[in-house]
């Protein structure tokens, strides 16, 4: 990367730069490929933030099917993290995961897992585990949630027998599409040997011409795990492998400390064979150090996540950019990788994350609000679906964390919580899914590489251009709306 003009002597945000566009070879936005090359098997360099009410299986694995990795928080016991990480990787590859609910479940029980949105549907069959064909009552469509009566019965609304295809017999994807269209449905059953092994929706088929899939050596869905620096991490980072993780992430708020450096070295020994990340760091002294003790990927971010407030706290942090761009530079001269934690609220700053030199971004509160995220979707007064999230230095986070705690010890965490503890993030109406912000995501970024002239990660690092703005000239870039 180089700037545009004199390089500044203050540090910067994403919102301080913008991309000059330069000579360009690249015709095509479908010619750019986004794989992170950070050792990875990722194939699109987003990854979901370790936190609570950012990553669990069901978007860790969606995430995985379109070239991400998520990886999923410290604070599940880890007796859960086991299941999910299994979980993660029993999910179909080529198919959705199917949303199975018994035909008494409710129209408000739907509601709760899907909002009335283009594109979904709920398979309703007897809750019996494997599902075979003949106990598929029908697919009832995400859209029909939103005309029917709460107390409606989802075996009323299944009507007669749901279309369905033999996964044998799809060719492609492009040949899936064909076949729902022929069906005219616009979401059909896969099945295998008689049994439903997954779904796929028109617009689902189409993304699979567009996404290729992070899988492991064996093919599955890959999913990262979160471990603290506290108690017996070594153990924990055995059991962790032990349940086929991909990637391990040491993790904790100000990674430049003994603590961290410790467990990383614990860790490290194990000689796992398997990428292990480790932050947040916002320096090159902090690269230098946490590389040595055996990380090969730093989360480089304190203070810029929409839910912390350590900066106002404590006035400890950096401004995204400059720390991107320091770490960076310091990870690749050490055969190091930066996943840049954090402070992204629109397309253009993951361009900008990755040109500074990140091989992935990280992304917290703008996956929260989406259908896949945990917990369930809540309605307000107005009648808008919205999903509860929280920073993971918050009171409801320590309440998570350390609940085992007697009272007293609680009590003396609390006093020193910092974040937002709830805060309700309302789903995008035109994009209430994970796969619809990374359309919008990587429709965006891909159109950044063109602009300079680039067609990998690694170019992109090269050629692109950065100049300074001022914040009226941010302002210009914003879309208003407009009056006729």
């Amino acid at each position: 990367m180089e700037f545009y003009g004199e390089t500044p002597d203050v540090d910067l945000t994403y919102s301080d730069v913008f991309l000059v566009p330069r000579r360009s070879a690249i015709t095509s936005r479908l010619d750019v490929d986004l794989s992170p090359g950070d050792g990875t098997t990722a194939t699109l360099p987003l990854v979901s933030a370790n936190m609570n009410s950012v990553t669990g299986a069901r978007l860790a694995a969606t995430l995985a099917r379109r070239g991400g990795l998520g990886v999923l928080p410290q604070d599940m016991p880890l007796q859960e993290l086991d299941a999910a990480i299994r979980w993660v990787k029993a999910q179909p590859v080529e198919w959705d995961t199917p949303l199975v609910l018994p035909p008494d479940a409710t129209v408000a029980d739907a509601a709760r897992l899907l909002p009335a949105t283009d594109g979904h549907g709920i398979v309703v069959a007897p809750a019996t585990g494997r599902v075979d064909a003949d106990d598929i009552l029908g697919i009832v469509p995400a859209t029909r949630l939103g005309t029917a009566l709460p107390d409606a019965r989802l075996g009323d609304l299944a009507r007669g027998r749901a279309a369905s295809v033999d996964a044998d017999d799809i060719e492609s994807a492009r040949h899936a599409f064909d076949v729902i269209v022929a069906a005219e449905a616009e979401t059909v059953c896969v099945l295998h040997h008689g049994h439903l092994v997954g779904t796929l929706s028109r617009r689902s088929a189409l993304r699979s011409t567009l996404y290729r899939p992070a899988v492991d050596a064996s093919g599955r869905l890959i999913v990262a795990a979160a471990v603290g620096i506290n108690g017996d991490v070594a153990a924990k980072a055995r059991a962790l492998a032990a349940a086929g993780v991909d990637v391990l992430v040491v993790d904790t708020a100000h990674g430049h400390q003994e603590g961290m450096l410790r467990a990383l070295r614990t860790v490290a020994d194990l000689d796992l064979g398997i990428p292990i990340a480790a932050g947040n760091v916002v320096t090159a002294e902090g690269v230098h150090d946490l590389v040595t003790a055996g990380a090969t990927i730093l989360k480089v971010g304190v203070g810029p996540g929409a839910m912390c407030t350590t900066r106002m706290m404590t006035a400890v942090g950096r401004p995204q950019f400059s720390a991107v761009l320091e770490t960076a530079e310091a990870a690749r001269v050490m055969g190091a990788h930066v996943w840049a934690d954090g402070g992204v609220r629109y397309p253009r700053d993951v361009a900008l994350a990755l040109a500074a030199g990140a091989a992935s971004v990280m992304i917290g509160s703008w996956f929260a609000g989406t259908i896949e995220a945990p917990g369930e979707l809540q309605v307000d007064e107005a009648g808008r679906s919205y999903k509860e999230s929280w920073g993971m230095a918050s009171t409801k986070a320590v309440h998570e964390r350390f609940g085992r705690l007697d009272p007293y010890e609680l009590a003396r965490k609390e006093l020193f919580a910092e974040g937002i503890s709830s805060s309700r993030i309302y789903l995008d109406p035109l994009r209430p899914g994970l796969e619809d912000l990374l359309d919008m995501i990587t429709s965006g970024v891909r159109s950044s590489f063109t602009y300079a002239g680039a067609a990998t990660v690694a170019e992109f690092h090269d050629r692109a251009r950065v100049g300074l703005q001022s914040a009226a000239g941010y302002e210009e870039g914003k879309a208003l709306p407009v009056s006729w």
